[in-house]
């Protein structure tokens, strides 16, 4: 994204990804003769990751990454846990003793990564960069939860065209009115980009991330996402050369602590109980 971003502009980029996911998965649908509307179950999981997962979220993210790294964009648009564990909490899932360990580590990284010292709080378009990648991940949040405690009557891969093609129809008029017309500069590494983001990112991610979130326990799901920015963090600096700063490396480090914790196999009659909540 990061790359793709210094040849178009956030929401058209957003759009176009959605659009070419879209495009592949109703094509691929269609070849195998599983190509099916969505039942009136479906239609509320197709609001919500249609218009806060894949709008909301991409949206939020493209946006503010034009002002920040690629890693620490990464690490602070997937720190879902800091809401997703209250939540949860509150909906009367039980929650090991040992998971809130992993949960209070993320939150400690995430903590880092804000403190004085690395972010400057009198740049009024870097707080809003920061805002809006912690606004994105409160829309991801909302999500998990919804796929964790509904129960949709298609798949997640059912689903997922027709909720890629509802943030194509937001996301394309609103670009439009905010960015004029379409932006990108038609370069090989603008199209190179696109196919990634576009059919990798899009039509196979979210699709395995949507399912894992309907079958995990939502709190462990939160923090086992947190690995994407990492490793987010360990390519931005190998490919775009981000110079890593002492906080960056630091919250990164307390955030893998955090997921190692979460991602330690339970014990045969806890498991039970959390597949039973």
């Amino acid at each position: 994204m990061k790359v793709g971003l210094s040849h178009v502009s956030p929401l058209w980029f957003s759009a176009l990804r959605f659009a070419t996911g879209a495009a592949c998965l109703f094509g691929w649908q269609a070849l195998r003769g599983d190509l099916q509307a969505p039942k009136r179950e479906d239609l509320p999981f197709i609001a919500s990751i249609g218009l806060l997962q894949m709008t909301l979220f991409t949206a939020f993210g493209a946006w503010a990454m034009t002002e920040l790294p690629a890693g620490r964009s990464a690490i602070l648009s997937y720190t879902t846990s800091i809401w997703v564990v209250p939540a949860v909490y509150l909906l009367g899932e039980r929650i090991q003793p040992r998971r809130l360990v992993g949960v209070a580590f993320a939150v400690a990284g995430v903590a880092i990564l804000l403190n004085p010292h690395a972010v400057n709080w009198s740049d009024r378009r870097l707080l809003e960069a920061n805002g809006l990648l912690l606004a994105a991940s409160a829309c991801w949040a909302i999500c998990i939860l919804h796929l964790r405690y509904g129960r949709p009557a298609s798949s997640a891969i059912a689903l997922a065209p027709w909720q890629m093609a509802l943030a194509t129809v937001v996301l394309m008029p609103t670009a439009l009115v905010f960015e004029g017309l379409p932006t990108g500069d038609g370069t090989a590494a603008f199209w190179l980009s696109l196919l990634f983001v576009g059919p990798v990112a899009t039509s196979f991610c979210f699709c395995v991330v949507n399912a894992a979130s309907s079958r995990l326990p939502a709190s462990v799901m939160s923090t086992l996402m947190l690995a994407v920015p990492v490793t987010g963090l360990a390519i931005s600096m190998a490919t775009l050369h981000e110079p890593p700063s002492v906080d960056l490396l630091l919250g990164a480090l307390v955030i893998v602590i955090g997921i190692a914790v979460n991602a330690m196999p339970s014990r045969p009659n806890t498991i039970s109980l959390e597949a039973k909540s």
